[in-house]
């Protein structure tokens, strides 16, 4: 199998069962978005610290196959699809409080760096929170997108835990904002 189709050279694309859109379409924005954190965590996998880190981020990168292919097939479609389910967010709260429990409680804004793989954690937030805000964008015209909503922002907020626990496993203090 080629890996190029030639189908997108008019700058469309297709979603899951055949429907065709522009590749700036909100929903191609929204996946993508959420292709392009993927890609992010797999750079930070590579710098992380701790194991159970690692291998929660493995899992989230798994996760967000499922909304990427969530966000890309209608749902009024033929094709039955995993669908994101409370389940996602949930695992994400208890990933958040298990971690908050290890950490010294935030008293100040704290600057996105310290080590390496905290500073690339905090990348993956943003990132996270970008494809949170296109996912919004989409709620106007498709159905069902309110679990995937629920989720990224967890996520985000998940990001932003294991950039302060992976600094304190470097042995380097969260930088306090200094207004």
């Amino acid at each position: 199998m080629k890996i190029y189709t030639k189908t997108g050279d008019t700058g469309e694309t297709g979603l899951f069962g055949g429907e065709r859109v522009t590749k700036d379409s909100p929903r191609i924005e929204a996946y993508g978005t959420v292709d392009e954190l993927n890609s992010f965590i797999g750079l930070t996998i590579t710098e992380i610290q701790d194991p159970d880190v690692k291998k929660l981020l493995e899992r989230i990168q798994n996760q967000l196959f499922i909304v990427g292919s969530d966000l890309a097939t209608p749902k009024n479609g033929k094709n039955k699809i995993q669908r994101v389910a409370s389940e996602f967010y949930i695992e994400a709260e208890i990933a958040i409080d298990n971690f908050e429990l290890k950490l010294e409680e935030l008293k100040n804004f704290i600057v996105p760096g310290g080590s390496k793989s905290a500073a690339l954690l905090h990348v993956c937030r943003t990132i996270c929170r970008r494809a949170e805000r296109r996912v919004v964008e989409l709620k106007q015209t498709v159905n069902s997108v309110e679990n995937i909503i629920i989720y990224l922002n967890r996520l985000s907020d998940l990001f932003f835990v294991l950039a302060r626990y992976e600094n304190l496993v470097s042995g380097i203090p969260d930088t306090k904002w200094k207004p």
